[in-house]
């Protein structure tokens, strides 16, 4: 009872104050909002600071700035400025186009039109002019404009319905209610007499709470809670039209306050590839080093014999100038073209999930979507899954099966937990009509049922169809339906039900039928259903105008409002008198259990963290495979810091050398337990035991606690963690996890997307980019660890053995396609083999295919190959060559050899470490080499046509 837990203890100093009818007095921000990154004036310096802030772009951003210094630069002043302007005009490109529509979105929102009351008559306006204070009129069906304070409703007193569907996931309507000193003001005369001020909490995150108190004037003041409050973003529905005071406006809406960015994720692939950018920089210095002091030797040794280049007096730069030039010579080194290349195929990647049809649910109509592309590969790498319960194992969809009334048992035991059938028991009905001795009780219990909930029933011609935010709920009013118990009608102030009789009669002072009671919940929760207990309590009118006056006067606080609610409750809810308990199944959604198993061949743990009672959890982890009979379980249920330490310590002895290794154990934890065994003290070993355990099965926590879970295995195990959850409770879970997956209420068999999701898409997505990352890399080192060889040659100069624009091309257009082919279409195993067998998901998930080991034999591998394709030309070439018509060869022959050598055996590579061949990787490879001698043919003739490369004219002819 009461509302969710809010801002208790709130600063006095944030209230805010609005006035009615004082337009002038309310200055808050605008209605208008913006998800957008840029705007107009900001996107060039915005996008530019983004960009460099990587290391790569900043890298190759200081070597253009580096190659504009006069004498420096051995490959001219632009051959990385344009690529860099390539890649950076492509990523802009895809930013522009994904703001604008963000902008068209915004634009979309802020110009739709409300009826707002002002200058004491109703104006259309749109959605950004619309300011605190304004009474604004929404009609059935229209989405709120801002956040309001009910006042009026068309519908009895004052009552309006609302789908939230927008802010919490949730599809059931919720009931709003007016507060009875403004529900009568409904005309433009009444409207505009209205004078006083709200005082409120200011603007906050939290849905489900709201402080605040209205002040009419000459009234006394009256608490408005979240119950009054209309949230933008949601819709009005079942409700001709409302009339709302604006409270919160533009970004301090509650909706645009949960839409803050989430961190940036970076997946393990990501990490792993920046750690090797940084190594080659150091390989780079190093190799320049190492060029410079080559320099002074070769000077040194041969100072005499180069009196030919005319060096006689001349001082040598210094150890900073040659550095540079070398610096300069070698960066190409890292791949300037590695970002634009993998933010290509991620976007590629996700497209491919949001298309699969085997991810479709065709219930809704709802395909998968991917929020982002960043952390694809991580999908490959999964070891522990966190899911939810209800919702994501189960449907959600609740049936009474059983109930126990005055110490009997009602309800036929069902077959299988996911048999459909509702409650059926002959034998309640005859108690009820008949003088069995609990007939009263039977009465009462299938009374308060029918009244104690927040149920809103809908006609629809002679049938009623019951809208609830609880499914439980729905249930339970369902089940007493079957009785003659229908409940009717709902009003703020009242509830009706068509009954037998709904007479309440007094009962024992003491409570009966305790103990058989817990039996049976202990029975209904092997069985893996839902329960809730029911009792009541008999008032006085006089108790019961004495507690309202309390209630009264503490609904007022605006400070620590909720702790005095909640004395007020303490007040009132006690010497309850149990009656008996309901049992409630969910269903399990579609092929649960095999997904589990499938999941945990590939070696993934999955973890179910739910709120649920822990025998209810233990049966549905039972029917979903997760547990086994045969498997071995730890409860830990302790009620202290000692015992829990106790327990936990004993645990980790009796497995001994165990400890920390996978073992088909089961652990299962309840909230109060799992609170001592964070404790510093206890929270490694805790941690050693539950990685210890096949499953991990956490019951009765709360949101907060499925989030410290999350954190604990992610900060402590070097291991991607996914978490799946579908309801308001899961957010921080899912936040926390390295990815999530989520899912409405509606779309079931949700779980068994995840089959495909990890074990195809992930472990596709995995292999692609890693091996883009690494061809990347390859090709780049094949070609430009050339110029450190022809550094031994030429006497470390710093000359150039290729013509600085096909330098420059290399990485943007003439191996260019090879890597996409191979980070979109490449496939390890075929979805086949991969759904067959769920064990080839542990190669990627592993991440054997990529780390430092593999990145560097892949470096090296590249190292032997351009040693090959250097040397061996040169000593074919070393003594020199008539050509036809008595041109000898020199360096740039030799180059260009050598150039055409390097795209024929990269492509070729490319063609090797393909798995999966398509036209695809054909047109890749063949394309690719084909591209590079047409442009050869074409550029040996541009000069002097175009004033371009005249060291090339004619060279084609040559080889």
């Amino acid at each position: 009872m009461g509302w969710p837990q809010s801002l208790q203890g709130a600063d006095v100093s944030k209230v805010r104050t609005i006035y009615l009818n004082e337009p002038l007095r309310n200055a808050f921000c605008k209605n208008s909002i913006s998800t957008a990154k840029y705007s107009l004036w900001s996107f060039l310096p915005r996008y530019l600071y983004l960009q460099f802030s990587k290391g790569a772009n900043a890298f190759f951003l200081f070597i253009t700035i580096l190659q504009q210094i006069p004498d420096v630069s051995p490959t001219g002043k632009y051959t990385t400025l344009l690529p860099l302007m390539i890649i950076l005009t492509i990523s802009g490109i895809k930013e522009i186009v994904e703001d604008y529509r963000r902008h068209m979105a915004d634009r979309l929102v802020n110009t739709k039109n409300t009826i707002v009351f002002r200058e004491n008559e109703w104006k259309v306006i749109m959605w950004k002019e619309v300011n605190v204070g304004d009474i604004v009129k929404t009609s059935n069906g229209q989405f709120l404009p801002a956040d309001l304070v009910l006042i009026s409703s068309s519908e009895p007193e004052a009552t309006c319905y609302i789908a939230t569907s927008n802010l919490d996931g949730e599809t059931n309507l919720k009931i709003r209610q007016a507060l009875l000193q403004t529900a009568d003001m409904q005309t433009e005369k009444q409207l505009s007499s209205l004078s006083g001020k709200i005082e409120c909490e200011g603007p906050n995150r939290h849905f489900d709470t709201f402080i605040g108190t209205l002040y009419l004037n000459g009234k006394s003041p009256v608490a408005v809670g979240p119950g009054q409050v209309l949230l933008r973003g949601t819709q009005l529905k079942n409700t001709q039209w409302v009339l709302g005071i604006v409270i919160y406006t533009g970004s301090e809406t509650k909706f645009m306050q949960n839409s803050i960015k989430l961190p940036l994720k970076r997946s393990t692939v990501e990490k792993v590839t920046n750690v090797q950018i940084l190594l080659l920089f150091l390989l780079l210095l190093a190799m320049s080093l190492v060029s410079y002091v080559g320099a002074i030797l070769w000077k040194e040794g041969h100072g005499g014999d180069i009196w030919y280049i005319g060096m006689k007096g001349n001082s040598s730069h210094g150890l900073g100038f040659d550095i540079l030039v070398f610096i300069i010579l070698y960066h190409n080194l890292i791949p300037i073209s590695l970002l634009v290349t993998l933010e290509i195929v991620k976007y590629i990647q996700a497209l491919f999930i949001n298309w699969d049809e085997d991810m479709h649910y065709k219930g809704n109509n709802v395909y998968a979507m991917a929020r982002t592309s960043n952390l694809n590969e991580e999908l490959g790498q999964v070891e522990y899954l966190f899911s939810d319960k209800t919702g994501t194992l189960t449907c959600n969809i609740m049936t009474l099966k059983k109930c126990t009334i005055a110490g009997i048992i009602y309800g036929v035991s069902p077959s299988t937990i996911t048999e459909t059938s509702g409650f059926s028991d002959p034998m309640l009905l005859q108690n009820f009509e008949s003088d069995h001795p609990t007939k009263d009780y039977i009465k009462e219990f299938l009374t308060l049922l029918c009244v104690c909930h927040t149920v809103v029933p809908e006609r629809d011609g002679d049938d009623i169809i019951y809208q609830a935010s609880s499914p439980d709920e729905a249930a339970l009013v369902k089940g007493v339906k079957k009785f003659g118990f229908v409940f009717t009608t709902r009003t703020p102030s009242s509830v009706t039900i068509e009954a037998d009789t709904v007479i309440y009669k007094r009962l024992s002072d003491d409570s009966l039928f305790v103990k058989e009671t817990l039996a049976h919940l202990e029975c209904f929760a092997k069985e893996g259903l839902r329960t809730l207990c029911i009792a009541y309590t008999d008032l006085t009118e006089k108790e019961y105008q004495q507690w309202l006056t309390e209630y009264k006067k503490a609904s007022t606080v605006l400070q620590d409002r909720m702790q005095s609610l909640e004395e007020c409750y303490d007040n009132i809810e006690k010497n309850f008198l149990l009656l008996g308990a309901t049992a409630i199944e969910d269903h399990l959604q579609a092929r649960v259990p095999e997904t589990i198993t499938t999941l945990l061949k590939a070696n993934i743990k999955i973890w179910v963290l739910t709120g649920d009672k822990q025998e209810t959890a233990i049966n549905i982890a039972y029917s979903c495979k997760l547990l086994s009979t045969q498997m071995p379980r730890i409860q830990l249920n302790s009620k202290s810091l000692e015992a829990t330490q106790q327990a936990v310590n004993q645990n980790c002895q009796d497995l001994g050398i165990l400890l920390g290794k996978e073992n088909d154990l089961a652990l299962i934890i309840d909230g109060e337990t799992l609170k001592y065994a964070f404790h510093p003290d206890i929270k490694r070993n805790f941690l050693n035991l539950a990685l210890s355990c096949r499953a991990v099965l956490c019951c009765r926590l709360s949101p907060l606690q499925k989030a410290e879970i999350v954190d604990l295995v992610k900060k402590h195990v070097r291991a991607i963690t996914l978490a799946v959850g579908d309801g308001a409770n899961d957010v921080g879970m899912i936040q926390t996890a390295h990815v999530f997956t989520w899912s409405y209420q509606h779309i079931w068999g949700f779980l068994y997307y995840l089959e495909k999701l990890l074990l195809v898409h992930g472990a596709w997505n995995y292999f692609r980019v890693t091996k883009c990352i690494l061809y990347c890399f390859y090709k780049n080192v094949v070609l430009y660890i050339i110029e450190l060889w022809f550094a031994f040659v030429n006497g470390f100069s710093g000359q150039i053995i290729f013509e600085r624009w096909c330098i420059s091309l290399y990485n943007v257009i003439f191996t260019s396609l090879p890597p996409l082919t191979l980070g979109i279409f490449e496939q390890c195993c075929s979805e086949k083999s991969l759904l067959r067998y769920p064990q080839l998901y542990r190669m990627s998930q592993a991440g054997e295919i990529f780390n430092t080991k593999v990145f560097w034999f892949q470096c090296i591998n590249a190292l032997a190959h351009s040693f090959i394709l250097f040397w061996l030309p040169m000593k074919m070439l070393e003594n020199d060559m008539v050509l036809q018509g008595g041109y000898t060869t020199d360096y740039l022959f030799l180059g260009n050899f050598i150039y055409t050598y390097v795209v024929v055996t990269v492509c070729l590579k490319a063609g090797l470490d393909t798995l999966s061949w398509n036209k695809f990787n054909h047109l890749a490879i063949w394309g690719s080499i084909v591209i590079w001698l047409v442009f050869f043919a074409i550029y040996s003739f541009l000069w002097p046509t175009i004033p371009l490369a005249p060291e090339m004219r004619g060279q084609v002819s040559f080889i």
